[in-house]
């Protein structure tokens, strides 16, 4: 008897030491940070569809991807599409689940990375860098990123799209939506991320998802994080906030949980397409502490073995 309890002891030890232990990945102020700065800054000349900023905000996204390990959804990292004779193209990283048959099913990350170019000049200055619309939300797609191409341990696919033209009436995601669906992609559920750079001060969470009583993405989340993280604006639905971000075309698209994550209702912000939308009115502590508090909940919704995240009505509110 002796004899076979320390066999079962030694096979306890060889299973918890054949078990890999995964690596600790924070995503810190100074990283968020620094690609904010960069996308938000004079070199990139507001990020306007089609200019040459644009251009370079899409080659440093790729690049990042690819530094990343995120492999290309489509045959590179660039979804072209046409405004009127303009080419425009969204950025598309992928990282393929672990399990056989959830891989199938995809979540997908969204942000708009680009913005209006010129704004109302203030003090001779017309450039709209867009610092928190929408490089904050960008560079949180882009860390998100970072963080599972490391982890790897989402049963789940999860798709990175960055959007173009978003500024001129949603125009990259909606084509995005339309040819995934045209595509038959096997979608599960969309987040967009949109100016998540400045914090509230008078609410008892952290963050508003859109269209609150749409689904139960909001209680979801909180019950996969077990925090207040994420509530109800309601500025945001006095203003329709559901309706004007690159969540709604994958709703209208696909009937399923789409919806944006903000930490800003335009009541906590006073440059809103204000040429004075920069990096120094940015907390970039509270930014790297959201994108950390919201990635366990991502990976919990890229690993459950059913699709919890379900929809409430058919009309948002």
């Amino acid at each position: 008897m002796k004899q076979i309890f320390s066999f079962i002891a030694l096979l306890l030890i060889v299973s918890c030491k054949s078990e890999p232990k995964l690596e600790t990945i924070t995503i810190t102020s100074d990283e968020v940070k620094t690609a904010v700065t960069y996308l938000a800054s004079d070199e990139l000349n507001g990020r306007r569809a089609g200019s040459e900023g644009i251009e370079k905000a899409a080659s440093y996204i790729e690049s990042e991807f690819k530094s990343y390990g995120v492999k290309p959804y489509y045959e590179t990292y660039r979804d072209h599409f046409k405004i009127d004779s303009l080419d425009a193209f969204n950025v598309i990283g992928f990282i393929e689940g672990t399990d056989a048959k959830l891989k199938d099913e995809v979540i997908i990350l969204g942000a708009h990375y680009d913005h209006i170019g010129k704004g109302k000049t203030v003090d001779g200055d017309s450039l709209a860098n867009g610092a928190n619309d929408n490089a904050a939300g960008t560079v949180g797609v882009m860390a998100m990123a970072r963080y599972f191409a490391k982890r790897k341990n989402n049963k789940r696919s999860i798709m990175f799209a960055l959007f173009s033209a978003e500024e001129m009436g949603l125009l990259g995601s909606k084509h995005l939506a339309k040819r995934l669906k045209s595509e038959n992609l096997n979608l599960y559920t969309m987040l967009n991320f949109e100016m998540i750079g400045v914090p509230f001060k008078d609410r008892d969470y952290e963050a508003f998802v859109t269209g609150y009583d749409l689904s139960n993405m909001a209680d979801k989340i909180n019950e996969y994080v077990g925090s207040n993280l994420i509530g109800a604006s309601d500025v945001a639905k006095k203003y329709q906030l559901f309706k004007r971000s690159d969540n709604y075309p994958f709703y209208e698209e696909f009937g399923l949980p789409c919806q944006t994550i903000s930490s800003c209702d335009l009541s906590n912000f006073d440059y809103y397409h204000h040429v004075d939308d920069e990096i120094s009115q940015l907390d970039f502590d509270f930014m790297a502490s959201l994108i950390n508090k919201t990635i366990p909940a991502i990976e919990e919704m890229s690993n459950t073995e059913t699709k919890d995240i379900k929809m409430y009505a058919t009309e948002a509110q």
